[in-house]
């Protein structure tokens, strides 16, 4: 399975990973109360935080790993945090408790919703956590390749932002069916994904998968 694959498995799996946090929440009261290009621009703030953590982790670990010159450890280490993850999401019991009606503020600058999006991902400790441990993993996973790191978070990345714009555009046009039975079944779906992705991570250590 090349990377482009896994990224998009991994991708798919992560996309709603922290969607029930501030910035999920932040995403679809922007789609709501602001309008779709609003929360464009706030997915844009994320997908650049999680880029640039992408980014840094990449520097730090690549170099540990070709120092250390052995990559199962690590690699176990990294999908085991996946399958943590994933079983956390999994159980999660969301709340619709956010939506609160904005008409009558003033309308902030365009570049504040990216600032905004930016600023909820860098200051949550758990997406930091969450990228370092996919980045460790997958940094074992390809053996400090850095061509097939590159098309793995560039695809990964990618389906992220793309299914970020969807929430909003989703939010924007049909407010009715975001209820906690659909985000529970969500959360359920996600964890479902990244269990497995953890797992399959770990196999594939040993195993010619």
């Amino acid at each position: 399975m090349n990377a482009v694959i896994e990224g998009a498995i991994l991708g798919f799996s992560l996309a709603f990973l922290f969607g029930f946090g501030p910035a999920f929440f932040a995403l679809i009261q922007t789609g709501i109360y602001r309008g779709f290009w609003a929360g464009f621009l706030l997915a844009v703030g994320i997908i650049i935080n999680d880029l640039v953590i992408v980014v840094l982790s990449l520097m730090g670990t690549t170099q540990a790993m070709v120092n250390m010159g052995s990559y199962t450890w690590v690699g176990i280490i990294g999908g085991s945090l996946l399958i943590a993850f994933g079983i956390f999401t999994y159980r999660r019991k969301p709340a619709l408790n956010h939506f609160e009606e904005e008409q009558n503020i003033k309308k902030p600058h365009p570049l504040e919703f990216m600032g905004k999006g930016f600023l909820l991902n860098f200051v949550n400790p758990f997406v930091w956590i969450f990228w370092l441990g996919i980045v460790v993993g997958l940094t074992a996973r390809f053996q400090a390749d850095t061509p097939s790191l590159i098309r793995f978070f560039g695809t990964a990345l990618s389906i992220v932002f793309l299914t970020d714009v969807f929430k909003t555009y989703a939010a924007s046009r049909f407010r009715e069916l975001i209820n906690v039975k659909f985000l529970g079944w969500i959360n359920k779906v996600a964890g479902i994904g990244l269990i497995a992705f953890g797992v399959f991570l770990i196999i594939r250590l040993f195993f010619e998968v």
